[in-house]
């Protein structure tokens, strides 16, 4: 009787990884933060400094015509350099369009207006984003539609209205009728839709949150981004309306633009002076830009991270 071995059958040969494709190879140019390698080239940074320079340009001549005289100014070769008469031609249009007490109004109106418009169209872009209520779309659609009415044809039927409610020549009849604007509600809408998941409202519901506790702890603190630029935006619509406070104010109590047009109401206007009420008027714009500009540009991009 013969003994036979066993045979075992070769084990099967693992199959070669298949090879790489190439289009997995290739970096995704669309991911956050794929574009932070990237340098631009001369060409890119010629751009720029043209935009930086032409954006320049208009406040540096506003610079140099406030410092001049208006022989100056007029003449047929302006003048490049600022001169020397800055402080005395600023003075000069502080005295004559009283400038402080415009200012101030102004920074009453455009504080107010801003607060308001924040925490109304918050609130409203939270409740079309995210609550269930009948006829959301329609009501959605009809604030929509209130962006294409032109201003002036408002103008008769509000003048009367805030004449009819003795606010007449005051600074309540410019604040009142912009405390909620319709691109701020969409514009709040659109970015909660995005940024603000039902999880997170679910989770607050289910912790015992209240409608009052979510807006406070959840909502407001997401949509802070999209309010950083609201509110910036909102204050400088404001800061530099012109058309409504001219006929809602008097000349007594002007805003700083309506100062500024009686300042170059005159048939013969004085334009280094008009040049000086301008400079003033740019300044505490600038102001905000230095100050709250990286904060809005970050709350934008973290706004678009959590998108």
């Amino acid at each position: 009787m013969t003994m036979t071995s066993p045979t075992h059958a070769p084990a099967p040969k693992k199959p070669a990884p298949p090879p790489e494709h190439p289009a997995a190879r290739r970096p995704n140019r669309f991911r956050i933060g794929a574009g932070q390698q990237m340098k631009g080239g001369p060409f890119a940074y010629l751009a720029l400094a043209v935009v930086g320079v032409g954006s320049l340009l208009p406040l540096y001549w506003t610079l140099v015509a406030a410092s001049r005289t208006q022989d100056e100014v007029l003449a047929p070769t302006p003048p490049f350099w600022p001169g020397g008469r800055l402080v005395e031609n600023v003075q000069t249009a502080w005295e004559q369009a009283n400038l402080g007490k415009a200012i101030w109004n102004s920074f009453l109106v455009s504080a107010s207006i801003t607060a308001a418009t924040l925490f109304f169209c918050t609130l409203a872009g939270y409740a079309f984003a995210k609550m269930r209520f009948r006829g959301r779309g329609w009501l959605m659609t009809a604030v929509i539609a209130t962006l294409t009415i032109p201003p002036q044809l408002s103008v008769v039927p509000l003048f009367m209205m805030m004449s009819g409610l003795g606010w007449g020549g005051q600074l309540e009849s410019v604040i009142f009728p912009t405390l909620v604007s319709a691109f701020g509600v969409f514009f709040m809408r659109q970015y909660l839709i995005e940024a603000l998941p039902y999880e997170l409202i679910e989770a607050a519901k289910i912790d015992g949150a209240n409608n009052f506790r979510i807006v406070v702890s959840v909502v407001l603190p997401v949509a802070r981004p999209a309010m950083m630029v609201l509110g910036m935006l909102t204050f400088v619509q404001a800061w530099n309306d012109f058309f409504w406070p001219y006929l809602a104010l008097n000349q007594q109590n002007p805003t700083l633009q309506v100062a500024l047009g009686q300042l170059s109401a005159s048939y013969t206007p004085d334009q280094s002076i008009v040049m000086a009420g301008a400079l003033i008027s740019t300044l505490p714009l600038l102001v905000v830009f230095v100050v709250f500009g990286k904060k809005i540009v970050g709350g934008i991009m973290s706004g678009a991270v959590k998108g």
